[in-house]
């Protein structure tokens, strides 16, 4: 194979390969540079070797993402205020093309939503690697274990651990793009009327508000903030101080709403709905994750 024909090869898997280091990694600076260490490694390798290209870049990607893992996590134990991932803002989310086959397209789009981040964030850097191959990308046992350098029966065990600790953390959410867009928009509209009655009508009684630390939003919780009324005079107080002109977007796959200031966007906030309710809400305020939204469009 040409060093050309190696190139239009991997250009083929790149949009796949950053959905893939994205949902592990968190931020889409870090994804791309997964992705183009993965490049570097194909371009070295040999290729008459490499039968199955995706396969390959799959399992190499992986590993790239495990070693990653391991430094991102010490800097986010350091984080002020819960580490949230990186939004992702519009409909094509910045991912490239989807997935080959629809079951891939339907698993990756399940598992981009915000809320289930979190919840990966929560995993050791090898079960989330074994979990996102395995549970999400259907790798068979045998090549995750020789991903996560472990022995098949350790790396079963790996995952049945990851996916309990999943399936308790998981949020409820109901998959209905018409009901999630009406209740954000009812979000938005009792925020921009500073209704205090009819914003907690949308919310869940049990509703919980996660921020990411820095920014320039002041008064956003260093901590996730519980129930409906608590969460209901936390925004309006943070309304109140900080003026934003807001829009709705798809944030990761479902509908969210950007917040834009004087020097730009300020703010995105991803939710999780159920039963007609906000459940969850994810509210990203740090400016370095805001840098690729795009100002709206007026």
């Amino acid at each position: 194979m040409s060093a050309d024909e190696a190139t239009r090869v991997f250009e083929e898997h790149r949009g796949y390969l950053t959905a893939v280091a994205y949902r592990m990694l968190g931020t889409l600076a870090d994804a791309e540079d997964a992705v183009q260490e993965a490049y570097l490694r194909y371009a070295r390798a040999d290729l008459g070797e490499i039968r199955e290209p995706r396969g390959w870049l799959t399992t190499t990607i992986g590993r790239i993402c495990l070693d990653q893992l391991g430094s991102a996590r010490a800097r986010r134990e350091q984080y002020v205020g819960p580490w949230l991932p990186e939004p992702l803002v519009g409909a094509g989310s910045g991912l490239g093309p989807a997935p080959v086959t629809p079951e891939d397209r339907v698993t990756l789009d399940e598992s981009v939503s915000m809320a289930m981040l979190v919840v990966l964030e929560s995993l050791s850097p090898a079960e989330r690697t074994a979990f996102v191959l395995h549970d999400v990308l259907g790798l068979p046992y045998d090549e995750v274990a020789e991903t996560v350098g472990r022995s098949e029966p350790a790396c079963r065990q790996l995952i049945s651990r990851a996916r309990g600790h999943v399936r308790e953390r998981a949020p409820r959410f109901t998959v209905d793009a018409r009901q999630q867009s009406a209740v954000v928009d009812a979000f938005l509209t009792a925020c921009t009327n500073g209704r205090l009655d009819t914003l907690v009508g949308v919310l869940a009684p049990d509703v919980v508000l996660r921020s990411d630390g820095g920014g320039l939003v002041s008064g956003v919780a260093r901590r996730p903030v519980a129930g409906a009324e608590n969460v209901a005079r936390l925004l309006l107080g943070v309304a109140a101080r900080h003026p934003a002109f807001p829009w709705t977007s798809q944030v990761n796959g479902a509908a969210g709403i950007v917040f834009e200031g004087t020097g730009g966007v300020v703010g995105v906030m991803a939710f999780t709905v159920d039963g007609g309710r906000i459940t969850e809400i994810d509210f990203v305020v740090n400016p370095e994750k805001l840098s690729r939204v795009r100002l709206h469009e007026r």
